[in-house]
């Protein structure tokens, strides 16, 4: 049995490694050849039409952004989720910025990006020949919904009316961007193309709250649930395993499931906090609000916690799909609550009741994780 599973494996990266080959030759030989036919990855498709970008260079991109020559102020970040669409950077850095556990726009000072600027680079991806491939958009950076409504609605205009092909537009968002927005300009802003924002919630636990200086309370997350819902977008919503560290695991676990059973969303993702410049800020924010130093939970106690989120979230009609996808966790689950939280429970089990060693098998290895 082991020799054969041996087998299979090689096997498997052997033909992966013939069809990139097979890939990558094709694209040369086009490139070389002037081929009117172009590979374009964002959508997976061979158009007949040849592009104003050769097929060398598009193997060095990352985005539709960059293929049609759009620049971004790095670092540049996006869901998951996103991985095929036109990344509009709307706003520079995070207009909060002060969350200790985040490490994602320290260098970036927030600034709204004049529309002009914007239009042009919408102009430019048009001019460069990709506006038939845009089927989704992503305003970045970290919270684009931070933006007046007039703002968001003239961005919002100038993509449908561009972007023949378009399904939606996206965005991240924080509980506080929605606070001076109505229903009805929400529901404007959704009749225009923005259909899904992602909500950095991290937590429904008031103290892990105040101690990493999110500047929100269970509260005010629920209200901005609530208005989003009421206004027809659909919510992603992204909460921290771990973000309480050993002390507040519990309480992190069991108020992050209250939440997000009042609020339903249509998403639900778990990340796991990491800190890859120290924990210093996360540890000065606990020392005000406990005697007890934050200890970083280890990967089985993060898996605890998920466990213990999992059995306490009550989501009775199947209305939320629940990822945890993303490249910091342990563990990739997926499925629907709540049918298919016993399953995801029954996943997690098996992990936790395995011996130990067996995690080097079963969870993704440190080298493999990350933002």
């Amino acid at each position: 049995i082991y020799t054969s599973e041996i087998h299979r494996s090689t096997m498997a990266v052997f033909i992966a490694k013939v069809i990139v080959m097979a890939v990558w030759s094709f694209l040369l030989f086009a490139n070389a050849n002037k081929c009117s036919y172009a590979f374009v990855p964002f959508t997976g498709t061979i158009s007949h039409k040849a592009l104003p970008f050769s097929p060398r260079s598009l193997l060095k991109m990352v985005s539709i952004g960059e293929a049609c020559g759009l620049s971004y102020e790095e670092p540049l970040f996006r869901p998951p989720a996103e991985w095929r669409s036109l990344i509009l950077q709307v706003t520079i850095g995070c207009s909060w910025n002060r969350c200790t556990f985040c490490e994602m726009y320290q260098e970036k000072k927030f600034s709204a990006r004049p529309i002009d600027d914007i239009v042009d680079e919408i102009d430019a991806v048009v001019m460069a020949g990709g506006a038939p491939y845009v089927r989704d958009v992503f305003l970045a950076d970290g919270d684009a919904m931070t933006l007046p409504t007039g703002h968001l609605v003239q961005i919002l205009d100038a993509i449908t009316i561009k972007f023949p092909n378009l399904r939606r537009v996206s965005s991240y968002c924080l509980p506080r961007n929605i606070q001076g927005k109505s229903v009805e300009a929400l529901t404007s802003l959704r009749q225009r193309g923005l259909s899904l924002v992602y909500v950095g919630c991290e937590s429904g636990d008031d103290t892990v709250l105040a101690a990493v200086n999110k500047g929100e309370t269970y509260a005010s997350s629920l209200n901005a649930l609530e208005k989003l819902r009421n206004s027809g977008m659909k919510r992603s919503v992204m909460i921290l395993l771990g973000l309480g560290g050993s002390d507040y695991t519990i309480p992190h676990a069991l108020n992050s499931a209250k939440l997000c059973s009042a609020a339903q969303p249509e998403f639900l993702s778990v990340l796991t906090t990491s800190f890859p410049r120290g924990r210093s800020r996360v540890e000065d924010g606990f020392r005000k609000i406990s005697e007890s130093p934050f200890v970083e939970l280890n990967p089985r106690e993060g898996l605890d916690e998920l466990k213990r989120f999992l059995e306490a979230i009550e989501i009775p009609n199947n209305r939320t799909i629940f990822r945890s996808d993303h490249a910091s966790n342990y563990l990739v689950l997926k499925g629907r609550l709540g049918k298919d939280k016993p399953k995801l429970l029954s996943q997690l089990c098996d992990i936790l009741d395995a011996p130990e060693e067996d995690d080097e098998i079963n969870l993704r290895p440190e080298w493999a994780r990350g933002l």
